[in-house]
This record gives structure tokens, sequence and C-alpha cells, in this order.
């Protein structure tokens, strides 16, 4: 038997083809744009996600046609939030709003107004990202798309439906609108009803590893798949990474340096802390919950001092590298706020800002300036989890930016956990996806499907670096504590 993963990325559909052991036979990807027609705006259009996830699936095909017409599960990963709309006979109302589209400022205080204690329900603030205030959005600005919705899809979802023909979400993606009781794992009426909806345009929910339902059959029949295949709940973009990396209980984390960063901690319960930021979401298995620390620029920070600089990333790297600790202690402090901040801040008018810059600083300062300011991001995260509870051991090191030992270890030392890198973190989502894909079809034991990959590395905390570590974070926060009323002063004038 195979098993099938589909992650539907913000930039690129990937998916996988794993066999009993979760091993990859094979994988391949389609890319995707965003557009952005407005200031603030970033949409999709949802059929260029289906017509992605046929490509790559005819890719995959091609590579392992035997392992493939095999297939018995599907595992559908996806980004989170996004507001896909669909009338009653099917038809997309309107290119999808994504995670990353900030238009809905306004509407998050008018949804905490209407639900004072929605933070209470859904264990999170209402941030534009989030699902439910670009449906406030809608209702003012697009009153005739509002009115002719029948179902709000989440993205991956949309995928689920073309597979299957049926509506269904599961948990840890349908945690991320804010309509859902995270606390209960089910909608919440009066999360809906502030919004102007009811559980009739929401879709069925079910865990991450459980069945949502059959392929259907005319697509097996053009893939040439001999039996029938179970399609699983799926999961939102970093639970399935999660699952993909054996973060799986309590205790369990992942650091990922991609274009953001995010700081992911399994837990037993619901564990929130909403005024400082944190995401505190189901996660895709059954009796398992989530919190996340979020920053919006982590390894982009890198690729715009890149641009400007007119430098490779790794030649950057590479010359941060070189600086000797006296230089380093020298350097100028970055805050990586370049589009704003979520966890602790929740800011969305915070800028990066250089301080301490001298004639005597070059590019190789300023990288290790970046690097070191998205190292102390991911702290002020951290202590914003442990103010809700959480302590950590370790945590799986993922995303673009684990490729640098010296950031790990950066990390590692602004942290004072370890980090583990660990084999075949590129895949991580769309393989948790397909492994959620086999637990559907087998309802085997998740300890013995989920299992970490093997660890390449491992990067402990620099006990040399620690006192130079500490006294740098303090200037960070202090120069953030600073600068916070000139902040939206600046987005005033700007």
């Amino acid at each position: 038997m195979s098993y099938l993963g589909i992650d539907l990325g913000t930039s690129e559909v990937k998916v996988v083809l794993t066999d009993d052991d979760s091993t990859v036979i094979a994988s391949a990807g389609a890319r995707l744009r965003v557009d952005n027609p407005h200031p603030l705006w970033s949409e999709q259009a949802p059929q260029a996600w289906w017509n992605a996830t046929l490509d790559a699936i005819a890719t995959l095909r091609t590579e392992a046609p035997q392992a493939f017409q095999a297939l018995r599960g599907i595992g559908i990963s996806g980004q989170m939030h996004g507001a896909t709309l669909l009338d009653r006979n099917g038809n997309v109302l309107r290119p999808a709003i994504l995670w990353n589209d900030m238009r809905a400022h306004a509407e998050c205080v008018e949804l905490e107004a209407l639900v004072p204690d929605s933070s209470d329900i859904t264990g999170n603030r209402a941030m534009p990202g989030f699902t439910a205030p670009k449906l406030l959005w809608l209702s003012k600005y697009e009153p005739a798309v509002y009115r002719a919705i029948d179902k709000v899809l989440l993205p991956k979802d949309y995928l689920g439906w073309k597979l299957t023909g049926e509506f269904v979400s599961d948990m840890s993606d349908a945690a991320g609108t804010l309509w859902l009781d995270v606390a209960r794992r089910d909608w919440s009426e009066r999360m809906l009803a502030a919004t102007g909806l009811s559980r009739s345009h929401m879709p069925r929910l079910v865990e991450g590893s459980a069945a949502a339902g059959q392929l259907r059959d005319d697509l097996r029949r053009e893939w040439g798949v001999s039996g029938p295949v179970v399609v699983a709940g799926g999961a939102g973009d970093n639970a399935a990474s999660a699952v993909g990396i054996g973060v799986i209980q309590a205790g369990d984390a992942f650091l990922s340096l991609g274009s953001s960063g995010v700081l992911f901690a399994a837990t037993a319960r619901h564990a929130p802390n909403p005024q400082q930021g944190v995401h505190a979401f189901c996660h895709c298995l059954p009796g398992q919950w989530h919190q996340m620390s979020v920053i919006l620029s982590a390894a982009a920070s890198l690729h715009w001092l890149a641009g400007l600089t007119r430098r490779e990333v790794a030649e950057l790297v590479q010359g941060a590298q070189q600086l000797t600790p006296d230089e380093q202690a020298r350097a100028p402090l970055f805050l990586p706020y370049l589009n704003g901040e979520r966890t602790p801040h929740n800011n969305a008018a915070a800028k990066g800002v250089f301080f301490g810059m001298t004639p005597t600083h070059d590019a190789a300062h300023l990288a290790y300036g970046v690097m070191e300011g998205v190292a102390f991001a991911m702290a002020d995260g951290y202590a914003a989890l442990q103010a809700a509870g959480t302590m950590l051991e370790s945590a799986a090191f993922v995303g673009g930016g684990s490729r640098s030992a010296f950031w790990g270890e950066l990390c590692a030392t602004a942290l004072g956990i370890p980090l583990r890198r660990h084999a075949g973190a590129e895949v991580g989502a769309a393989l948790g996806a397909a492994r959620l894909g086999r637990l559907a079809v087998t309802g085997e034991p998740v300890q013995d499907v989920c299992a970490a990959p093997a660890v390449l590395e491992t990067y402990a905390p620099d006990a040399g670096r620690q006192a130079q570590t500490q006294r740098r974070l303090g200037q960070y926060r202090r120069l953030y504590a600073a600068l916070v009323g000139e902040f939206s002063v600046f987005a005033g004038n700007g």
C-alpha cells in the first residue's frame, strides 16, 4: 500500500508518496502565484490550487506508477486561515483571502467588541490573518458576495472537497478561524453568529487522523488506482509539520525558521495566553492541543538584507560566522518587525529597526544583527509560551533557516534549549499529511506511525556566549519598549 501527502502552501503545492513504513518513494511540486491587487491584500484563485495539485500528482504518477496504483490513503496539509467562499452550486465566489492578508484589522476590534469573551472561547486574540474578521470585512465591502455564501472553507478543505465531494475540516485548521471553541473542539455558535453565519455554512469537523471521505470514483479510475482510497481529515500546515517531525505529545516541540518563524509546542490540554499573542490551537491528533509563538519575518529578514546589500544569503551568513566574539558584541541590534509582529507584542504597527550602527560596521555585522535579532524574537516567543505553563527540554529545528548550523546555535543559546536537525525536514508537512492518511486507513497507534526521523545534528546552547547573549537580549527588549509608542506615530504619518 502507498499513501499520498498533499501540502498546499502559499507559493507551492508539494506532494509526496510514501510506503508502509512512511518512507518517501517520490515527491513533486507545482508553483503558485499570490495576487496583491491592493495594499494589504493577498489573494489566490482556488482553481489554481486544484490545477497545481493535479499537475503535481501527474508528475508523481509518472515517477512511481506502480506505487501510485497501490494508493490507499490521502492526507492534506494546508496554509491556514484563508477564506474560500462557495455558493449553493459549488461555484467559487471570489479569490480566496489568504492568511497574510491584513485588510480586516478594524474588523478585529469590532469582533472582540461583539463577543467580549472571544479569547476565552477561541484561545486567541482576533488578528486580521484569521478567517472570521475577513467575513466581517466582506459583509461591509462586498455585500453581494457575502449574501451568496453557502460554504466557507479553508484552503486545504477546498482540495478535500474536490477530492471527495464532502465538506469536511479538521480541528487544527478550524482552530485558526476564530469560529472554533478550541477547548471543546467544536464550532462556537456565538462566534459564528457574530459574523452572521451558522453551522450550515461550516464544514463537518473530524480529527486529522480520521477518515473524512473516499476519493471520488472518477478520479480513482482516471489515476489508475486499483482499490478504494480513504481521504483523512488532514491538518493545518504547522500541525502537519509536527506530525511529520514526530512532535505528537506534550513536551514535544519544533522551531521553524521559514519566511516567518514558529515555535510549536504540543500540549495535553488547551493552554492559551492570548494577551501575549500566543496561538492556542487543537492539534490534528485526538486529545492533543498545541501552542504556537509566531514571528512574521524570520528568514524573510535575511532575504531582505540580501536584496538591500546585493549579496547572496549564503555570503551574508558566512560573513556573520567569521566575526570575532568582540565584533559580534559590537554588532548593531536588529528588531525583525519588518511586517509588524504577532508574538508577544501583537502589534501590526511595529517596525524593523537597526540600532547602534557606526562607520565601522559592514554587511557581515548587519547580517549577524539580523540573525541574532530573529533568535531574540524566538526567545521572546518562548517566554510567552513559558508564561502559559510550557517548559521545553529541546526542540526540532526545521525550515530553510535550519540549514545554517550557526543560526541554530544562536537560537539554541537565546532560548536556552538544544535544537535538533532531523532528516527529511524539508518535506515535513507533506510527510505529516501522508502519515495522517495512513492513520485514517490503518488505525495504527499514533506513536508507531509518527516517529521522529533520524537526528542529523544537535545545536546546544553555547555556555561561552551566554552572558553576552543575555546582555544583548535585555538591550533588545528595552529597545522595543522605548520605541513602541513611536511605531504607532510613524504608522500614522506614513
